[in-house]
């Protein structure tokens, strides 16, 4: 009999006395390595630390750094004893720390030396603790707040136990207030989706700080009395492939970009070039898959039983693929105000393109539902749901209803067997001229998965659809010396990309524009674009490769949480293609 528990205090209790020889975490190589029982004994004498300093229950102290063993004892050192962690994003600005550290109140920060640079001396100034997180040494201290007064407690269930900060694609940063139950609900969820045991090693390689890898990767092998691995160096493919053949993951988690990488840059070109490949996935596609499947197993090293993605939605032609190759994926769906779990699609009971069905113990259902298209908006009710927008009661009653649910945004369609279909988000749908509803993802599905093109993302602009195009690098030649080639190579990707799109979707959804970028979109913590800031952007009129719409894009850069409205100034160009030609209204 499985035990379970409502608070991370209970979890911190029972895992490191239950499984206290067992090796909990290290990096790939072997170092900075805890077993549970030595785990235990670092948290406490790092909370003994914080008392001393007159940090408590219900103070919050944040994390800044990449993944590492220490992040794990950092957040234990916290949240157990009623204190309250704030993860941080790797990626956040500077002025973005700025802001989460002071609207939060932090009095202490466990901080890598890569992040370091990005703590301003004004944030120094005002917490009471700069702790170094790889070596726990002291990078500043307030020697006035040594009062031994920082008195803990044990957490009840509905206490805050980890705020954390998301714009997600929309640019409105929030404060999402997690609860132990919140958090101990989505171990719950995990276990039911795929059983884990002690004898189970976890390869992390998604940001500790998101909620994603938080729930699926941090707490629910250290309910299980796995172990958890490390990679110290960017995870590049070379070096995740590296880490892999050493480790042997049993679980993964990923985000979609990963797997699709690897499909369209190495198993797709392999196949096409083939002559017997290609006549294999003609005529006998089932073989072909498995062969390739096969090896795709053994280089993800060959003991893998669960291959979560999460976090955007996968392309259906890579879902296919995995599909048909066997391969042990899962697909989850979810959102840092669920801490993250809603939907699930587990290994062997996947749909191309499903979100699966309810998480255990969770309700979900679909909201103002159109009759005419089934299609309306998820709302979810259940323990995973958050306690609310930190300092914002406004904004999370516009989320939150009365009675517990939790408004989504996302809109969906449930079929036969209960399986949930996203459509698109409520905010960036776009309502065409006879009032129809024109999902940009499903647009943006079709471009990906033109060759050649790495991502697109597709907007309303005067009343017309625009595709803005990111193509492999190895596409055009931004530096090519001949401005004629230049923009002949250019123009007949442009009229490729437009042609390919407009003879694949419905008649509402063709395409009139395609904008070229150069550099890639701006992302989320889970690779998902950062639509708010390019809303608008729009490039100049085809004139000269170095002053024009022509010339090499960048991607607008956000300011804080960024612009509300993207935009595209001169020194942000994009290369704009002509509307006025047939099949392109």
């Amino acid at each position: 009999m499985k035990t379970f528990y409502n608070t991370l205090g209970q979890l911190f209790d029972a895992s490191t006395q239950n499984f206290a020889k067992r090796q909990m975490s290290c990096y790939v190589d072997g170092s900075q390595g805890y077993t549970y029982e030595g785990f235990r004994r670092k948290c406490l004498e790092l909370s003994h630390r914080l008392s001393r300093f007159g940090i408590g229950a219900g103070d919050k102290v944040a994390i800044l750094s990449q993944n590492m063993p220490n992040w794990t004892v950092a957040m234990f050192s916290c949240v157990p004893f009623g204190r309250v962690s704030v993860p941080i994003l790797p990626d956040s600005s500077e002025s973005e720390i700025s802001n989460i550290l002071s609207h939060s109140s932090c009095k202490a920060i466990f901080i890598s030396q890569r992040m370091l640079p990005k703590l301003s001396q004004a944030c120094i100034d005002k917490l009471t603790l700069v702790i170094d997180i790889e070596t726990f040494t002291f990078i500043k201290k307030d020697d006035a707040a040594f009062t031994c007064e920082g008195f803990v407690k044990e957490p009840q269930a509905d206490d805050l136990a980890t705020l954390i900060y998301t714009s997600g694609t929309s640019g409105k940063a929030k404060g999402v207030m997690l609860s132990h139950r919140n958090l101990c609900q989505n171990i719950v969820e995990a276990y039911h989706a795929q059983k884990a045991c002690k004898k189970d090693r976890w390869l992390s390689i998604l940001p500790m700080s998101h909620t994603y890898e938080l729930a699926l990767a941090v707490l629910y092998p250290f309910w299980a009395g796995a172990c958890v691995y490390y990679i110290q160096k960017p995870p590049t493919p070379s070096i995740l492939m590296n880490a892999m053949k050493q480790v042997r993951p049993t679980i993964m988690c990923a985000v979609p970009l990963i797997i699709e990488k690897v499909y369209k840059s190495n198993i797709s070109p392999t196949i096409e070039k083939s002559r017997i490949l290609s006549w294999m996935k003609e005529h006998m596609p089932s073989i072909l898959y498995r062969l390739v499947g096969k090896k795709l197993y053994k280089s993800f090293g060959g003991k893998l039983r669960f291959f979560g993605v999460g976090g955007a939605k996968l392309d259906p032609v890579v879902e296919e693929f995995l599909l048909r190759a066997r391969f042990p994926y899962a697909i989850g769906y979810g959102m840092t105000e669920c801490a993250p779990l809603i939907s699930n699609a587990c290994v062997g009971k996947t749909c191309v393109g499903s979100i699966g069905v309810p998480s255990y113990g969770i309700e979900v259902k679909l909201d103002n539902v159109n009759p005419a298209t089934g299609e309306g908006e998820i709302i979810v009710r259940g323990d995973n749901v958050m306690l609310g927008y930190y300092k914002d009661p406004e904004r999370t009653r516009s989320v939150v209803s009365d009675d517990g649910w939790l408004h989504t945004g996302d809109l969906a369609c449930v079929d036969a067997k209960g399986r949930f279909f996203i459509k698109g988000r409520l905010g960036s749908m776009i309502v065409g001229p006879s009032g129809e509803n024109i999902y940009p993802e499903e647009i943006e599905q079709v471009i990906n998965g033109h060759l050649g093109v790495n991502e697109s993302l597709v907007m309303e602009r005067d009343g017309k659809l625009v595709a803005l195009i990111k193509f492999d690098d190895d596409i055009l030649n931004w530096d090519q010396a001949s401005e004629d080639k230049f923009f002949e190579n250019l123009n007949a990707r442009k009229q490729a990309i437009l042609d390919y799109i407009n003879k694949r979707v419905s008649k509402q959804s063709k395409v009139n524009d395609v904008e070229v970028m150069k550099e890639p979109f701006e992302k989320t913590a889970t690779q998902k674009i950062r639509r708010f800031l390019y809303r608008g952007a729009k490039g100049d009129d085809v004139k000269a490769k170095d002053q024009s719409a022509s010339s090499p894009a960048h991607s607008p850069r956000p300011e804080g949480n960024g612009p509300q409205n993207g935009g595209c100034s001169p020194d942000n160009p994009q290369i704009s293609a002509g509307s006025d030609r047939p099949g392109c209204r």
